[in-house]
């Protein structure tokens, strides 16, 4: 393996798939060959104190991507001039870019000024959203032909990278994100932590990630009176943060759901498996906005490795998460009647799925980080 720089904003302790993907992905790669270059915080420092991987830490958080602006460039001007002396410093031979905006432009500047090689890691939602600017798109295309490989995290990101016209080449290359089944797995029914949770004697519908419109979570609370009409014992846990926090909350308290709706902004990671372990359903009931789409869906593997059946919108890379019918279902989340039509007859059924594949087995034999970390090897050799 070449020496490596990954150059990514999203790195833990910073919330989000991305970022856990990072860690999980090069915290299994040779230590003496990757050097990580991440955003400057200090929770960011806090945690760096707590593993030995080989980490920098410099501002990368900008609220201007493009280069028509004067803070835009300022912001590109300044962390290329670090990470070039950061290349020079260690000898980094590749750089691996955590987005193809603004980390793949940066790359690309380094590779004018170094000759340093550079690959993105694609999530989709980045370069469907970037299609919306003409500058952004310009960026990204440039970046794209210049890169030596594009790493999508789904098929579904690959096809769109070719829809887009961002690859009329071969460099795109699915890595699908993995799962750490040592700690993701399946466990007894604990009744002591769900009557803690306030779940004794409900039917758990459990949904983790950001709380932002794309992933439904407030579709499903507005679908939640008409589905306790006929499935009276339905709770909706509710985990993660974000900026529909304010939002979610007012309609569980507009629609008086405060008996079964929860919201836990706050969770630690053992809480968080616990939910996974001891829930009933999964569901992430996602759709796409405007350009905004789920690139893969990591919480819907985790779930599975846990055990448990799996509900998801029909948006972006998600069916790649599921053996369809046997491990999980796709609807459409599209409107609170879209949602309604297509959960009711799956709930009908007090086992949703027809058992015929073991749910754990399946992702932990699909999903389990060795195999994706061989992979990342071949293409990182």
């Amino acid at each position: 393996m070449k020496k490596t720089l990954l150059l990514t904003e999203n790195f833990p302790p910073k919330e989000g798939g991305s970022g856990r993907w990072f860690w999980e992905l090069y915290s299994r790669l040779p230590n003496d060959k990757v050097l990580i270059v991440a955003n400057d915080t200090p929770e960011g420092r806090e945690f760096d104190k707590t593993h030995e991987l080989d980490i920098v830490r410099i501002e990368l958080e900008s609220t201007e991507w493009g280069l028509a602006s004067t803070k835009g460039l300022g912001f590109y001007w300044e962390t290329i001039r670090k990470v070039l002396k950061l290349i020079k410093e260690h000898g980094i031979e590749e750089v691996h870019c955590g987005r193809v905006i603004p980390e793949g432009v940066i790359a690309r500047a380094l590779k004018l000024l170094a000759g340093a090689r550079y690959n993105c890691f694609v999530h989709g939602e980045d370069v469907e959203t970037a299609a919306t600017s003409r500058e952004h798109s310009l960026l990204v295309k440039n970046v794209c032909k210049n890169a030596s490989m594009l790493i999508c995290n789904s098929e579904n990101t690959a096809n769109i990278v070719r829809k887009l016209g961002f690859d009329s080449g071969s460099k795109c290359e699915v890595l699908h994100p993995g799962v750490d089944t040592s700690r993701f797995e399946v466990a007894a029914p604990d009744t002591s932590f769900r009557q803690k949770m306030g779940w004794s004697g409900k039917r758990v519908l459990l949904t983790v990630g950001r709380l932002q419109r794309r992933k439904g979570q407030d579709f499903l609370i507005k679908s939640m009176p008409a589905l306790l009409n006929e499935f009276p014992d339905l709770f909706y846990a509710v985990v993660g943060r974000g900026e529909c926090y304010d939002e979610l909350i007012s309609l569980v308290d507009q629609h008086e759901l405060h008996d079964n709706v929860c919201v836990y902004p706050d969770m630690d990671d053992e809480a968080l498996i616990k939910c996974y372990q001891q829930c009933d359903i999964f569901i992430l009931p996602n759709r796409t906005i405007d350009n905004d789409i789920e690139g893969f869906g990591m919480v819907l593997v985790e779930a599975q490795v846990c055990g448990k059946p799996v509900i998801a919108g029909d948006s972006g890379g998600t069916r790649e998460t599921m053996n369809i019918g046997k491990t999980g279902h796709i609807i459409d989340c599209s409107s609170t009647e879209n949602l309604l039509n297509g959960l009711s007859p799956i709930l009908r059924n007090r086992e949703i799925v027809d058992g015929e594949v073991d749910i754990a087995d399946y992702a932990k034999n699909r999903f389990n980080w060795d195999q994706h970390v061989a992979k990342a090897k071949r293409l990182f050799k």
